[in-house]
């Protein structure tokens, strides 16, 4: 065991919150230590965000050509190799892998590769925070940070009755291994992971059925959004179950089959497929490092922040998925940012959670910011509603994507933009236009009166904005 190495700031975990509060602490000239127990990116870049969007883009690019004839295209023997889907997948994830292994030697951030744990107070150490790091040759460090950010994320949870086996029943981190497609998948769960398998499944030829408890998918979007999603989902063959509760006690396996049953009302519903993919949401990682040696507090399996991301142990922080909220990648790394400023004595911009845009890589896409149209109401808000689909752009013809449309809510009396809800082609990126709107406090009209270059799609966004006060042009 060597003798305690000192830092300004220790970050534990690798994942987007830890390597951006790392990366922000030694832009501010902290000397700095980030500590993973498996690779730099953690989650997002080897297990969700990236892999599952190379799995989209693959997907997407496998329906359009067998669609191509509708593009004057004429196209023979077209085949999947998901061999190949794999290595693509793997070949972006290992290019960003070094990407993010580059930033750390840039900023001359120190990486220690091994379990770490918090320690106690001590004779040698009077408060809580000091990290003992267990490296693979099994040597012991102990560094003693001034801060400590807490970056740890979260992993799937499993349903009782339901773990993933690896063979029959999966979560997301084995379905992203599969080395052969099934002909059939259950999808347990329609929330954004669910639908986004079931999306990329079918367009592969999977048999897909999604069974939900909720009375929607994506129960928290808004509800025209999950409306067209199920219709347009159903429309391509997904089967999809709402409503129901999995009985995981009626779980058979065996000879290439998963029998599994639900409740449905007063029915049960038998569902049958080659393998069960389990998506139910994620639970913050909080044990195995040492929380219990803190008086950091948990509340329904997260840590528990101030405003300023402080745990109870003002010196000890927390971001990401580990502290619950929008489990997103991007508000784990404004987190981080946030955080170290506040460390460093600087004003943190914290966002509020209804402002921060989310994104569903469904084909077609789904984005949003803001209120629900339900949500607005409940807050007795005098609302103004403008839709326009995506079938009066031009764009979205010569793109050949005309479903989905776009949703914006305002305020009457203020005539503030309370949200923007889409579905459609390329939504993900034109929710940035939205979120900017909602930054900057922008009303209907201003963002509507901006003028949008012709042809694009972005001319949807301007138009439902025209189109709170009955302005529209195109319909």
């Amino acid at each position: 065991m060597s003798s305690n190495k000192p830092y300004d700031v220790v970050v534990l975990g690798g994942g987007i919150g830890g390597y951006t509060a790392a990366i922000r602490a030694a832009q501010q000239g902290k000397k700095v230590a980030i500590v993973e127990k498996d690779k730099l990116g953690g989650t997002c870049l080897h297990a969700g965000c990236i892999p599952s969007k190379a799995f989209l883009r693959s997907a997407e690019v496998f329906a359009t050509i067998k669609d191509s004839e509708r593009y004057g295209i004429m196209t023979e023997g077209v085949k999947l190799h998901f061999d190949k889907v794999q290595a693509r997948k793997t070949s972006i994830v290992n290019q960003l892998h070094q990407g993010v292994q580059l930033l750390m030697r840039k900023n001359k951030i120190d990486v220690y590769s091994g379990n770490g744990r918090i320690m106690g107070a001590s004779i040698f150490s009077p408060r809580t925070g000091d990290v003992s790091v267990e490296l693979p040759d099994g040597e012991i460090e102990i560094l003693a940070p001034q801060q400590l950010i807490i970056a740890t994320g979260s992993s799937p949870r499993t349903l009782p009755g339901l773990e993933p086996d690896g063979e029959y029943v999966l979560t997301s981190d084995e379905a992203m291994t599969l080395h052969e497609l099934p002909a059939s998948m259950l999808i347990v769960g329609g929330g954004v992971i669910g639908v986004e398998w079931a999306s990329l499944l079918n367009d592969f030829g999977v048999e897909v059925t999604i069974v939900e408890y909720e009375n929607r998918l994506v129960a928290a979007e808004d509800e025209d959004i999950s409306r067209e999603l199920q219709r347009l989902l159903v429309k391509r063959g997904v089967k999809v179950v709402t409503s129901a509760k999995v009985l995981p006690e009626s779980l058979q396996k065996g000879d290439k089959t998963v029998t599994l049953q639900a409740e449905q009302g007063a029915e049960k519903v038998t569902l049958q497929a080659e393998k069960v993919l389990v998506s139910v949401g994620r639970k913050p990682n909080i044990e195995g490092f040492g929380l219990e040696n803190t008086a950091v507090k948990v509340d329904r399996g997260a840590i528990v922040v101030n405003e300023f991301l402080q745990t109870a142990e003002p010196h000890i922080y927390a971001v990401g998925d580990v502290i619950g909220g929008l489990q997103l990648a991007h508000v784990a790394g404004h987190e981080g940012i946030a955080a170290v400023d506040h460390i460093c004595g600087k004003e943190a911009h914290l966002v509020e959670p209804h402002r921060v845009a989310k994104c569903t890589y469904t084909r077609p896409e789904i984005a949003s910011i803001g209120w629900t149209e339900k949500q607005a109401r409940e807050q007795s808000r005098n609302i103004k509603v403008g839709k326009f689909p995506f079938v009066g752009a031009g764009k979205a013809y010569v793109y050949g994507e005309t479903d989905g449309f776009v949703k914006v809510i305002a305020d009457k009396d203020s005539n503030d933009i309370l949200g923007v809800h889409m579905i459609g082609p390329h939504a993900t990126e034109l929710i940035g236009e939205a979120a900017l709107a909602e930054w900057l406090n922008a009303t209907p009209w201003e963002v509507g009166a901006m003028i949008h270059p012709h042809p694009t799609l972005s001319e949807a966004l301007g138009e439902a904005m025209m189109a709170v006060d009955g302005q529209a042009i195109g319909i």
